[in-house]
């Protein structure tokens, strides 16, 4: 396996860009997509960043993404759209819709913007941090195909339909959640079984129902298990109804598997924004003193022993990107053997990479 490499944000964005433009992408839309990605691997999600890119060539070189899609609205009303993401990139349907939502709760003061005709949207982190950036409460969701059991079941029922949201604070970084409703992404089985690492005994229920700490069976022979069993089954089929049935996106076994399944098939994923403006409740510098002096009662708590501080979600992604944007990012080993993997393909051929 590679070993790991230290890149400057800059240079892996250039390369991100440079790498889909090959595709016939436009140079915008790249970066929208590289700017995702990069944002991802800045936080250590290295499991939802620039590992993909390879993937996502892939798709888009067959045929299963359209390079030149694009999304436009299909239905709307005063707080609500309904968008067509074009068979394009999952990113850049959904930061339209993400804008969206934004511009619709500007006024209305929350939105809901559904997306179908979609894909692999990546971390879901991504979309609700650019509400918190406009001062309002993002929740980002989607759908996927089923890779994760039901309490009592036998095979997979629901995909890992992930939640996220961001709450912009004043003093304090936006408090970031960004969870699958299973135990574990999947991408963490994938990294783990590349690594040549067994896994949790807790994160795959194999073809019997039973527990296994063998991570090479998913997905054809196992699938991940809930979050917390039947609370984490409950909130993906939530998701599912938000993302998918709501709509018209592909649901349960209709979506495709971006990475398995027919390159040339689009996979038909769907997903969903929520956004609510605080300041059409309440001036919005009061909302932030709220936050800031519930994070600091956070902070302020008693700790178990060997623990300095408790932590709000997204405490220490916004401290790895602090980091990554002063000295770079630490790419690690199996990130960096996907990307020189794809580059012998492409000859791009970065200083950082070779």
């Amino acid at each position: 396996m590679s070993d790991s490499v230290n890149v400057p944000v800059e240079a892996l964005h250039a390369y991100g860009v440079e790498a889909l433009v090959t595709t016939g992408m436009t140079y915008s839309d790249a970066c929208i997509v590289a700017d995702k990605l990069v944002l991802a691997d800045s936080w250590g999600t290295f499991t939802h960043g620039n590992k993909l890119l390879g993937g996502y060539l892939k798709r888009l070189e067959a045929g299963g993404t359209d390079p030149l899609g694009q999304a436009q609205v299909a239905s709307e009303g005063p707080a609500w759209t309904i968008v067509d993401g074009g068979n394009a990139m999952g990113q850049i349907g959904c930061d339209f819709a993400m804008r969206k939502a934004i511009e619709l709760a500007d006024t209305a003061g929350v939105a809901y913007v559904g997306v179908r005709n979609t894909n692999h949207f990546g971390a879901a982190g991504v979309y609700p941090t650019m509400a918190a950036e406009a001062n309002m409460i993002g929740i980002a969701m989607a759908n996927d195909i089923p890779s994760v059991c039901a309490p009592g079941s036998r095979q997979a029922i629901m995909g890992t339909n992930p939640l996220a949201y961001a709450i912009p604070a004043g003093s304090h970084p936006p408090i970031l959640l960004d969870i699958a409703t299973s135990t574990v992404a999947g991408g963490k089985v994938y990294a783990a079984t590349q690594r040549g690492e067994t896994i949790p005994g807790d994160w795959v229920i194999d073809s019997d129902g039973r527990p296994t700490t063998d991570g090479s069976l998913y997905p054809l022979n196992a699938a991940l298990a809930p979050m917390t069993g039947h609370k984490g089954y409950g909130i993906a089929l939530l998701h599912e109804h938000l993302a998918g049935v709501l709509t018209g996106a592909s649901i349960g076994w209709q979506v495709l598997n971006w990475i398995f399944d027919d390159q040339t098939k689009p996979t038909g994923h769907g997903a969903a924004f929520i956004v609510i403006n605080p300041s059409a409740m309440s001036p919005l510098a009061k909302f932030h003193e709220r936050v800031d002096g519930l994070i600091d009662e956070i902070h302020a708590a008693p700790t178990a022993d060997g623990v300095e501080s408790v932590l709000v979600p997204g405490e220490m992604e916004w401290q790895r990107r602090k980091i990554a944007l002063a000295k770079g990012i630490e790419l690690p080993p199996d990130v960096t053997a996907k990307l020189r993997k794809l580059d012998k393909r492409l000859g791009l051929k970065p200083d950082w990479l070779t």
